[in-house]
């Protein structure tokens, strides 16, 4: 139980926690506060949800399968599909968190062609298997949470003059700001679905997942508003604070060294790893015949390189596309909060079907939880929509292609 909320914690902190509490600041103020207890009630009943369905429905492709459960395979398909695609959007954001870490030492110019070597980086790591960074990452998560813990148990002790009135209720007035906040803090959350994927790995998933989730949910709640808090109190007037510079107030020195290396190598570890799930999720895909053929062979290492050589390449399109058209870090966030509001509105659907009817009232209040941040996505769930208007009738037909073929080789043996 507790090393699965170690583990929750640390997939939901990863190199965000030293960002989004800034950018939450910069849109919403100190209303930056409340978005964060908001949004840590929220996330309590589509937590337990998902922890539920995983322990009644313990299997690898967690969302997927229980989509499929509920709806048929076209549906499963199509939520894998919506996973597939939304890894180059949410890899290339990664990328965008992590070159801000090394930016004070770099021109602003070059930003793309750092991030697109790193990708060459990716290739080479992932062609040899991704063994290494996944051993890695859990140290690298677990270092970033220890150096949070230090500067709040330094604030704390410091006992600093300044003093922000922690705000129960979001002003209304900068809704604007609200609903950016509310959509940079929902990134900080994504990874509770992924938890799922790992049901079988628990010892009694009944009875340890869903207290696992809830601790490791809270956990990264308390550390994202306390973060918040710190950078507001630290701060001088109109001012927008940075961790790294946090750090160096409470310390002297050092937090643009230390940040900076810690972010770039949890970054691209981070990167890495989702990199070569989605790389073994296309060779999957392909083997069933829902993604061509030329994607499922796999290398001398056992890692399917041609998929990983696609994937890698949508993500560089992806930054590609970002620079040319001025989308910025914001932007892809959006994108991605998008497509996992309707991977979660699915998921809590299908609760409704394979759940008894003593979690139905907490399957419909995340149902409308989910609905209600889809609303304040606004413009942003356009990508997720494209690819269920485009993917839906095209997976469709393909079962259908794939049934007729069945039965016509039926049909030939018992000539």
């Amino acid at each position: 139980m507790w090393q699965g909320a170690a583990l929750l914690a640390t997939t939901l902190l990863g190199t965000g926690v030293f960002i989004l509490p800034q950018l939450s600041i910069q849109f919403a103020g100190t209303g930056a506060l409340p978005v964060w207890l908001l949004l840590t009630v929220l996330a309590v009943p589509v937590t337990i949800v998902f922890a539920r369905l995983a322990s009644v429905l313990p299997h690898a492709a967690g969302p997927a399968h229980f989509v499929a459960e509920a709806f048929g395979p076209v549906a499963g398909r199509l939520t894998g599909l919506l996973f597939m695609l939304v890894v180059p959007l949410g890899a290339s954001a990664a990328m965008m968190m992590t070159f801000s870490f090394i930016a004070p030492w770099l021109p602003k110019s070059a930003a793309l062609p750092v991030e697109l070597f790193l990708l060459l980086l990716l290739w080479q790591l992932n062609r040899r298997g991704f063994q290494l960074s996944a051993k890695l990452q859990l140290g690298l998560t677990l270092a970033i949470v220890a150096v949070v813990l230090l500067m709040l148990v330094a604030f704390a002790k410091a006992a600093p003059a300044a003093h922000v009135p922690l705000q129960l209720w979001p002003d209304s007035s900068n809704f604007s700001g609200l609903s950016a906040a509310l959509a940079i803090g929902f990134w900080s959350f994504l990874g509770v679905e992924a938890m799922t994927h790992l049901a079988q790995d628990f010892r009694n998933p009944k009875r340890h997942l869903l207290p696992a989730l809830l601790i490791g949910l809270i956990l990264v709640g308390l550390i994202y508003l306390g973060c918040s808090y710190l950078l507001l109190v630290l701060a001088t007037p109109g001012e927008n604070l940075s961790m790294a510079q946090g750090f160096d107030r409470l310390f002297g020195a050092g937090g643009a060294v230390l940040i900076g290396i810690l972010g770039l190598a949890s970054g691209l570890a981070t990167v890495n790893v989702y990199t070569a799930s989605v790389a073994r999720l296309c060779q999957s895909f392909s083997a069933q015949g829902v993604l061509p053929a030329a994607l499922k062979p796999m290398n001398a290492y056992q890692m399917p390189e041609h998929a990983l050589i696609f994937m890698l390449s949508l993500m560089a399109l992806v930054l590609l596309g970002s620079a040319w058209f001025g989308a910025g870090l914001e932007d892809l966030i959006g994108w991605v909060n998008g497509v996992f509001v309707l991977i979660y509105l699915g998921s809590m659907a299908a609760a409704l079907r394979l759940l008894s009817r003593r979690y139905r009232p907490l399957a419909w209040l995340s149902l409308v939880i989910c609905a209600a941040v889809a609303c304040t996505l606004g413009m942003a769930m356009l990508y997720a929509l494209f690819i269920v208007l485009l993917g839906l009738p095209l997976l469709y037909w393909q079962q259908q292609w794939q049934q007729r073929q069945l039965k016509a080789a039926v049909a030939a043996q018992h000539r």
